[in-house]
């Protein structure tokens, strides 16, 4: 068996590396924040030493990170330690074993100040902290282990921990009206979609010297506003029995908070096609396999 350590596994990404179906042969490895400190460079650098079940491990996914954007802000120095540093620990890690690493980044990165979708080297500017942190681990990744993947990505929901789908279905049963910022454009990813991708990445860097490295991107495909994405979550959620409340447009300004967010997130899928393959399948269809997840298929109408 083909041992593959996989940080954050309590986070949505990481939950679903553990449920993915990997190929035959082949197991991830999730470790939470009570298995492995990643504030604690030693003990990430011992974990990767000592292998899992007897077995040395066959690459590691960066997947574990300090997501509260607003609370970054004022927490600069945990963010950057989760963010920057342990990323720096387990590619130095990785390379000493000989292995691969695939770390998972933002759109944060970016500004967010770009008409079209961002490509993978489009130049990066981070706006709080959080993508400040976010690029530094992806520095320390790039300059630790050439055997690497960074992938960035955006809008991540699933049917578990805390995002916008499970936000909107809680709130959305207890209000007639919400109001959702309508200027941000992005594209939502699926957890599992994503887990998927990572997964095929993962593999083939282990096991293909010549397959390609650098930075790609993952989200869904299709474009869409936080407006429109609510809108089509409680679309979806009606045929399942679920909340319908109606959907007010607002602006940025009209809802601040600590960090900025990117008013434009879109990311170009072209090098995560171009070099492995991928294609991520439209939002919609993924976001209906959450929200079978949520509240079950939907309703068929009864036909006389």
């Amino acid at each position: 068996m083909k041992y593959v350590l996989v940080t954050g596994g309590s986070g949505q990404v990481g939950t679903e590396l553990g449920r993915h179906r990997w190929r035959e042969g082949w197991q991830a490895v999730a470790l939470t924040r009570a298995d492995l400190d990643l504030g604690d460079p030693a003990a990430i650098a011992a974990m990767v030493s000592a292998g899992h079940d007897g077995e040395p491990w066959a690459a590691i996914v960066s997947a574990g990170a300090y997501t509260a954007v607003d609370k970054a802000e004022g927490d600069v120095v945990a963010a950057w330690a989760v963010n920057a540093l342990a990323p720096a620990a387990l590619a130095a890690a990785a390379q000493g074993a000989g292995i691969p690493i695939v770390h998972v980044s933002t759109d944060y990165v970016f500004a967010g100040d770009k008409d079209g979708e961002w490509e993978v080297d489009d130049p990066v500017a981070p706006l709080g902290v959080y993508g400040a942190s976010k690029l530094g681990g992806e520095l320390a990744v790039r300059t630790a282990c050439p055997r690497h993947a960074i992938v960035r990505t955006a809008w991540v929901v699933s049917a578990h921990g805390n995002n916008f789908v499970k936000t909107m279905l809680r709130v959305g049963a207890d209000r007639p009206t919400l109001r959702v910022v309508a200027d941000q454009r992005g594209s939502p990813t699926s957890a599992a979609d994503l887990a998927a991708a990572l997964a095929t990445l993962t593999v083939r860097l282990a096991e293909d010297p010549a397959a390609p490295t650098g930075t790609y991107h993952f989200s869904n495909a299709g474009p869409t506003d936080w407006h429109g994405f609510a809108e089509e979550i409680f679309r979806q959620a009606a045929t399942r029995g679920g909340p319908s409340p109606a959907v007010e447009p607002i602006t940025t300004a009209d809802y601040p908070t600590p960090a900025t967010r990117p008013a434009n997130s879109l990311l170009s899928h072209r090098a995560i096609e171009r070099d492995h393959g991928i294609q991520p399948r439209g939002w919609q269809t993924a976001l209906s396999d959450i929200l079978d997840e949520l509240l079950g298929a939907p309703h068929r109408e009864n036909k006389a």
